[in-house]
């Protein structure tokens, strides 16, 4: 998935080390940029004022083997016991010019894989950017992204070891105050911490060539404020993405040529407006991808053509706000080239059309955003009747383009701030959840549960507060019902500290349960999920400590979710700036 005659391998093998040697020399010209970058800075110090700034940010995970609840039975649990991420960023500015670069440091690392250990160390990002009066240049790692993100995002999310940033380099311009364009091209970067102790594998490139062109303009048309944009994108292959690609092809069992011949070049176009009159605001996005070899949700390959809208209309008075969220999906996979699963290769980001909780037992289910075939709806609708209470309504439906039912919510929250010292809130959700599509458990049932919640908040002073928070779920399926429980105490702006309980109170006891042993022909009984947590902040740093018995589910952030499986152990965080 992730032999032909010895003339075509030696092809191949040489191919590889070409491949293989320009990659190398392109690390230590890299490594050598990064330290022409530092002494730069230096020798610009010396001759003029500028400001330097920059952040840490360091995890440190301590595994703890838990079989009883599946944290266990992988390298992490049984040999490593610890591992650790950490990056460092620094940045300089000057007369227009910002340098920056960000350190990556991957110690028995599970984020790549949760269930393998990665080590990896190296520049994990720079760049040189320059202001002029009209025209922004930017070499190296690029984080931008084109309309919503659907078109091109390149960005960077470290809970999910996301950092697709192109690395190449931006041209941005102002042709007028109302009207500017940018263009950018390079190789997008790939992540991977491959566990062989390279000291610069977090710094590996996609082969394939990315170009992409955006417009943006900013009018006033009477009360009627207008944010358009145009984005094009052209991915051109490389040759050894383009063999992989034609060797997966079918074969055509008459003449034994492939089904479809692969294409170098994929091309893609999105036109997208922001509206906004008064109260009422609607953003627009549509977008259209050439035909190309794409993989589907059962792994096979197909060549189409691909296509997105999206919609989004608010409108909001003293009292009301509505906001009513559309998405259309049909075959739109952006990847760097076919192969490219799960969080790898991605070229863009789609917007997640359900809203996500914070609720411990509702994040269980938080659905995935569709690229190969989605139609989703939601609506929500925020009332305030006075000062003191407020109101949230919530529904949301999303099916595939063949109809088959992924996702329904029914989400109903009120809030009471009358009394002083008090701030009460409670609701309910009721949920379909496709398991067989979301978690990727080929052949489970479909997920339904009704859940309600309660929070409650005391200030004891303006810096000195108490939360309480409990939730059951009703379900059937996966794993069952749960309640969970959590106290928490806030010592503004310095500690915080919370417990919490998570217990699979009725269990499901059929087959369909992750928890169900084929052995035993049963379900064991069930576990508490316990999580101890205190942070202390002082100035610009803040250090946290963290107990954690943690089921394996469904992890989300920005809109991106993945699955984990179960942990056990310790979990530490250091974040600082300065």
């Amino acid at each position: 998935m992730f032999l032909r005659i010895i003339s075509e391998n030696f092809a191949k093998n040489h191919l590889a080390r070409l491949i293989s040697a320009k990659f190398k020399h392109e690390q230590v010209l890299m490594k050598k940029i990064a330290l022409l970058l530092f002494l730069s800075c230096g020798s610009i110090y010396s001759f003029a004022q500028g400001t330097f700034s920059g952040d840490l940010m360091m995890n440190l995970n301590f595994f703890q083997r838990d079989s009883s609840i599946k944290a266990s039975g992988n390298p992490l649990y049984n040999n490593y016991l610890s591992g650790s991420e950490g990056w460092l960023d620094l940045r300089y500015n000057i007369k227009g010019f910002t340098f920056f670069v960000r350190a990556d440091a991957f110690n028995n690392s599970n984020l790549k894989n949760p269930t393998q250990a990665n080590t990896a160390f190296g520049i994990g990002a720079w760049s040189v950017s320059k202001e002029m009066k009209d025209l922004t240049i930017n070499v190296g790692y690029i984080y931008d992204q084109i309309g919503s993100g659907i078109l091109f995002r390149a960005y960077e999310d470290r809970g999910l070891l996301i950092d697709n940033a192109l690395v190449g380099i931006s041209l941005k311009y102002k042709l007028t105050n109302n009207i500017s364009v940018k263009g950018f091209t390079g190789q997008q970067k790939e992540n991977n911490l491959s566990g062989n102790n390279n000291p610069l594998t977090v710094s590996q490139k996609y082969a394939p060539v990315i170009r992409a062109f955006e417009g943006d303009g900013d009018f006033n048309v009477g009360k009627v404020h207008l944010v358009p944009g145009v984005g094009v994108l052209n991915r051109t292959l490389d040759a050894v993405s383009y063999s992989t690609t034609e060797g997966a092809v079918p074969k055509d069992p008459v003449t034994g040529n492939g089904v479809f011949t692969p294409v170098y070049n994929m091309y893609a176009f999105t036109a997208f407006n922001t509206l906004t009159v008064g109260n009422f605001s609607w953003y627009a996005e549509g977008s259209y991808k050439t035909q190309e070899a794409i993989a589907t949700p059962a792994d096979s390959i197909v060549n189409k053509p691909g296509n997105v809208e999206y919609t989004t209309i608010g409108y909001a008075q003293k009292g009301v706000a509505i906001n009513l969220t559309g998405k259309r999906t049909d075959a739109y996979v952006m990847r760097t080239s076919y192969g490219e699963k799960l969080l790898d290769g991605m070229l863009n980001w789609q917007p997640i059309v359900a809203r996500l909780r914070t609720q411990r037992l509702i994040s269980r289910y938080s659905p995935a955003s569709q690229d190969y075939s989605e139609m989703a709806g939601n609506a929500d609708v925020l009332l305030s009747p006075s000062e003191y209470v407020n109101y949230e309504l919530t529904y949301c439906h999303i099916n595939t383009l063949d109809n088959v039912q992924l996702y329904r919510e029914g989400y109903a929250q009120a809030e009471y701030l009358k009394w002083e010292k008090w701030r009460l809130m409670g609701g309910g959700q009721y949920l379909v959840y496709n398991t067989a599509v979301y978690l990727q458990h080929p052949g489970a049932p479909m997920l339904y549960a009704e859940t309600g919640f309660a929070e409650a908040t005391y200030k004891f002073t303006s810096n000195k507060s108490l939360r309480f928070e409990a939730e059951y779920m009703n379900t059937k399926q996966d794993y069952g019902s749960w309640i969970f429980a959590l106290i928490e105490y806030n010592l503004a702006p310095k500690w915080s500290v919370s417990a919490s309980d998570m217990y699979n109170i009725v269990p499901n006891k059929n087959s369909d349960n992750p928890n169900y042993d084929a052995t035993l022909h049963k379900v064991p009984n069930p576990s508490h999920y316990y999580n101890i947590y205190t942070a202390y902040t002082k100035g610009p740093n803040r250090f946290s400590i963290a107990y954690v018995k943690q089921v394996d589910g469904i992890n989300c952030s920005g809109g991106v979710c993945r699955y984990e499986p179960a942990f056990s152990g310790v979990k530490a965080t250091v974040t600082s700036s300065f």
